[in-house]
């Protein structure tokens, strides 16, 4: 195994598993496809990395930061829905990427590349990655709370605006970890499908918050050797192997169900 596909795992093992956890979350508070739309707003930043020839997650992190405060301000100037100006503001960033965008470089840009990885890349992933995981898991339960009722959270004396702060950062941070791997068009799935997973097959909390993260992370492994071994590209194949997954984790659910029932 060659080094720059044992970087390649090492990256994409940590970003997965971050995000599945963390998706398990997001799934949890009906908020799974949120990631689609923030991989969206990563692609103007992704482009101008490519053509600059900077870090992709940098660029990434410099537009979300840049998108979600312009959603923030737009908000409170026009009063529209955020669904809307979400809508609005991130397939405007997607028409100015490919304003720009070299024209070689957008399978990069929308399906991830894990050839440009160096082992400061990836030892900076896997501390962003770990930072990531242990600060979700120091308020999940919080968060937990929150979802289910605010009014209630608040009156346990939690801080409702800094907790959703720390999450949508979390979530921010995460897509861009994400777009290196599977590009700026699969973040949703790269955080949504191995919370379904675990969905199908957990039975607290604890074990689905744990087995998204390890379907996420081993979704992530399982892409990346089939790049290296067949030779496609690995943002595709992460998401096929979480997809496999699901299904997998569908026959188990139903097989379960047939024998309880029994």
């Amino acid at each position: 195994m060659s080094g720059k596909i044992l970087l390649a795992l090492i990256l994409g093992g940590a970003t997965g598993a971050v995000a599945g956890y963390l998706g398990s979350l997001m799934l949890s508070k009906r908020m799974a496809l949120v990631g689609g739309a923030l991989g969206h707003l990563t692609l103007p930043g992704i482009a101008l990395a490519l053509l600059y020839d900077f870090d992709v997650s940098i660029g990434a992190v410099l537009f979300l930061g840049f998108g979600m405060l312009l959603i923030w301000y737009l908000e409170r100037v026009t009063r529209l829905h955020l669904e809307a100006l979400t809508a609005v503001v991130f397939s405007t960033a997607l028409a100015t990427a490919f304003l720009f965008l070299p024209e070689e470089e957008t399978d990069i840009a929308l399906l991830g590349d894990v050839s440009r990885i160096t082992v400061t890349t990836a030892v900076i992933t896997v501390a962003i990655a770990l930072g990531i995981f242990f600060m979700v898991r120091h308020i999940y339960s919080n968060l937990v709370l929150i979802g289910i009722s605010s009014d209630l959270a608040g009156a346990q004396g939690l801080d409702l605006r800094w907790h959703n702060a720390v999450y949508l950062i979390c979530i921010a941070l995460t897509v861009a970890l994400g777009v290196r791997i599977v590009g700026g068009l699969m973040t949703a799935a790269l955080l949504a499908i191995p919370a379904c997973t675990a969905r199908n097959v957990s039975r607290n909390l604890g074990q689905y918050a744990a087995i998204s993260g390890a379907a996420g992370g081993l979704s992530a492994l399982a892409g990346i050797l089939a790049h290296a071994t067949i030779s496609v590209p690995p943002g595709p194949s992460i998401i096929l192997a979480s997809g496999f997954l699901f299904l997998g984790s569908v026959y188990l659910k139903v097989r379960r169900e047939r024998a309880d029932r029994i």
